[in-house]
């Protein structure tokens, strides 16, 4: 039908006339809205041990907000990035190892580890033409997503759940995961954009980090600290509780007893989202507007004016808000973010951005004071992992279309941990309660059928 477009508009309208809710019925049947209180709390939904957040102090019955503590299997992970980087080495293999087996590995362990990833490190004959080349997305996680599913093809036990199966699918999928995210760019680079392709193959003895620098670049180069400052950005990004959405997305589609792969899928079309996986790409992009828009970026006053602006619906996007601040769980401070600074200066200066860097951190000083003048918050407001992550992809020369696919990349160790936890705990498919609010409908034929 050439007019199917149209008439799919006027059917939303109808969509919304029948399907809307009023709002009061959700306190009326004390429904949380996005499973959350109205302090932004999550309802309790499961157990988790693989890691563990805290943004509040307790003491006497009495909650004292706090600078946010994250915890990867009990261990702080400021600590643990203080660890690997002291000893300058590579933090992605030894904490995906951590995340999936609940320990930190000694020497051995984590060459042996090293080793079975570099091992996995390969897609099957022809992956990369068949599938990659030949169907090339404008969204890479689209093309992600893709690859994931058709991989299950190529997998002769893709139905079996038990842990030794999951385990080897879901170390295949977090060897490849750089692999198809880097092919996948450079074949929509060339394909849809008319550039240059690049296809480089992964070297057994360079770090996550460093294979996916030398892919993605077309002279295969690097610094040290390019390489480094990625690792840590992977290791921040590898997992954060149980209740976030893609997580919760991996325990509930684990619990019906489905493949690996049809849950990854999953779980990456709920990253996707730009409420998720798509936030850092939104500062990134509100950044470039506040340069485009503010005549002095070294101006206080004229950054705070045009902050305001975004809150009152007035600049970029016009949605209300200042993309990388505030947090569903954090209340003082964001801990991935503050690691973050620590290294941002340092890859400004190598890169030539100290300029940008000292936008960024004014913009983090102010805008907690705008929202705080302007609006009624519950709780403190500061800059998340989002805010510093893209600027720092940015100095990476990583393009904005890979700039969710990057999360990915670090989040699969976290689902595949998630993973596991719930199909060796919980044997029930998660089913909860949606309450029926409608009223009886009495049926008529067609022919008295009248168009309201």
């Amino acid at each position: 039908m050439e007019n199917l477009h149209e008439l799919c508009g006027q059917y939303a309208d109808l969509c919304r006339e029948t399907t809307t809710l009023p709002y009061e019925l959700y306190d009326e049947y004390q429904v949380k809205k996005g499973l959350r209180d109205k302090n932004g709390d999550g309802v309790r939904a499961g157990l988790t041990n693989i890691s563990r957040i805290e943004s509040f102090d307790y003491s006497n019955g009495e909650r004292t907000p706090c600078d946010g503590r994250l915890y990867y299997r009990g261990i702080n992970v400021q600590d643990l990035v203080q660890g690997f980087l002291s000893e300058d080495r590579f933090g992605f293999e030894e904490t995906a190892y951590l995340l999936l087996f609940g320990r930190l590995p000694d020497v051995d362990q984590l060459d042996e580890f090293t080793q079975m990833l570099a091992g996995a490190r390969t897609l099957p004959r022809n992956f990369t033409r068949d599938v990659l080349m030949k169907g090339p997305s404008r969204d890479i996680m689209i093309s992600l997503s893709k690859s994931v599913l058709m991989l299950a093809s190529y997998d002769r036990k893709t139905d079996d759940i038990s842990i030794e199966n999951v385990l080897l699918q879901c170390l295949r999928l977090i060897s490849v995961f750089p692999m198809i995210s880097v092919y996948g760019y450079h074949a929509y680079n060339h394909y849809i954009r008319g550039k240059s392709m690049y296809i480089h193959r992964p070297l057994p003895e360079l770090s996550t980090a460093e294979n996916f620098l030398r892919m993605l670049r077309p002279d295969k180069k690097y610094t040290p600290l390019e390489a480094k400052i990625l690792d840590l950005a992977l290791v921040l990004h590898m997992e954060h509780g149980g209740g976030n959405n893609s997580t919760f997305t991996t325990h509930v589609v684990s619990s019906s007893g489905t493949d690996t792969y049809s849950t990854i899928a999953a779980a990456l079309g709920s990253l996707k989202g730009p409420k998720h996986g798509g936030a850092n790409i939104r500062v990134v992009q509100m950044m470039k507007d506040l340069k485009s828009h503010v005549h002095d970026t070294r101006d206080e006053e004229e950054v705070a004016a045009y902050l305001l602006k975004l809150l009152n619906r007035e600049a970029f996007d016009k949605k209300g808000l200042i993309y990388g601040m505030g947090h569903a769980v954090y209340t003082k401070s964001d801990p991935r973010c503050q690691i973050f600074k620590k290294y941002v200066g340092r890859l400004s200066e190598e890169k030539g951005r100290r300029k940008d860097y000292e936008l960024y951190t004014m913009v983090e000083r102010l805008a907690p004071q705008v929202i705080a003048q302007n609006r009624r918050i519950y709780k403190g407001v500061s800059a998340n992992v989002d805010f510093y992550s893209g600027l720092i992809y940015s100095m990476l020369d990583i393009p904005e279309e890979l700039f969710t696919p990057m999360f990915a990349i670090a989040r699969i160790v976290g689902w595949s941990a998630h993973r596991l936890e719930e199909l060796i705990n919980v044997d029930k498919i998660i089913r909860p309660a949606y309450i029926s609010v409608g009223e009886p409908v009495a049926y008529q034929v067609l022919s008295e059928r009248k168009e309201s």
